[in-house]
């Protein structure tokens, strides 16, 4: 949930579409530099300190201590730590080109901002008896920044992308303080019916030469795991007796689908189309959401065709 949280706030603080309203400058724009330094520190640290008093404060304190949460959830938790590396860095690296740095110090001091972020996370929760500093997690984070990196080095664009997508499910009920009580905290929370994706923009792989091929056009292939109430098993203490939550048999799933680059619908000819910077920046912002389309489902119980998938 907070990953989730964090990654709007960041790209909408940041402008991770900012090239969507100017133009990057080919040397440093000393107030626009200002601006971008300005925000990121106090937003990284006004943030940290804020989880810290709101979140972190409610539980027990410790002595800097390791935890390791590798196996639970079958590593869903660990796909949201990368997104949200990786969104972060992405942020951070728009942010710089609009001030107009260096390339390669564009992408490597803006991306580290990812990374840089979700250590401060992992410190606070190195500190709290509950949790710990886990080398997975930043294993994880790792993961994300690298991944915004080697595609800005490579290509100068993102064309694979990492994305997000929810359901509600009926898992939530059994532990609505883990899994979520609202239709809100269910969305963000209940791990069962999420899925992180890789969306790969057809275009730039294979059709760059093909000026009628739509830019926008992604197939992305996805991770979830279902059928999970505790982090690494379903214990009888949170089915009351119920037979169906007994017989619960937590399991991974892959999907197969199509999207779509919001980003690339608000960028060149289609910029001209889009007229209205609202949508731009609306685009820019949550364009790390799944678009919800037909997919297809892989899992231990075989091949399912989901019509409409979210």
């Amino acid at each position: 949930m907070k990953s989730i949280l964090v990654i709007i706030t960041f790209l909408l603080t940041f402008g991770a579409n900012a090239q969507s309203f100017f133009d990057f400058p080919d040397s440093i724009n000393k107030k626009r530099l200002a601006l971008v330094v300005g925000v990121e520190t106090v937003g990284t640290a006004g943030s940290l300190l804020a989880l810290n008093q709101v979140w972190y404060s409610q539980y027990p304190r410790s002595s800097f201590h390791l935890f390791n949460d590798n196996a639970e959830w079958l590593q869903m938790d660990k796909v949201g730590h990368t997104l949200t590396a990786y969104y972060i860095g992405y942020a951070g690296v728009r942010a710089l080109q609009w001030t107009g740095a260096k390339r390669k110090r564009a992408i490597w001091y803006g991306a580290g901002l990812g990374l840089l972020y979700q250590t401060g996370l992992e410190t606070l929760d190195a500190f709290s008896a509950g949790w710990g500093f886990s080398i997975g997690d930043m294993a994880a984070n790792t993961a994300g920044t690298a991944m915004v990196i080697a595609q800005e080095l490579l290509w100068d664009d993102q064309r694979i992308k990492l994305k997000f997508s929810s359901h509600l499910t009926n898992y939530a009920e059994f532990r609505p303080n883990a899994l979520g009580s609202t239709v809100a905290e269910r969305l963000l929370k209940d791990y069962n019916g999420q899925t992180y994706w890789l969306s790969f923009n057809i275009k730039s792989f294979a059709f760059k030469e093909n000026r009628g091929f739509p830019s926008w056009l992604n197939i992305a292939v996805g991770y979830g795991a279902t059928q999970m109430i505790s982090g690494t098993e379903n214990p009888d203490l949170y089915c009351n007796g119920n037979a169906w939550c007994n017989g619960l048999d937590r399991h991974r799933q892959w999907y197969l689908s199509l999207d779509a680059d919001l980003t690339k619908i608000g960028s060149g000819k289609y910029q001209k189309k889009l007229k209205s910077g609202f949508l731009r920046a609306f685009f820019g912002t949550f364009g790390f959401i799944k678009i919800p389309a037909p997919a297809l489902e892989f899992s231990k119980n075989g091949v399912r065709l989901n019509s409409f998938y979210f």
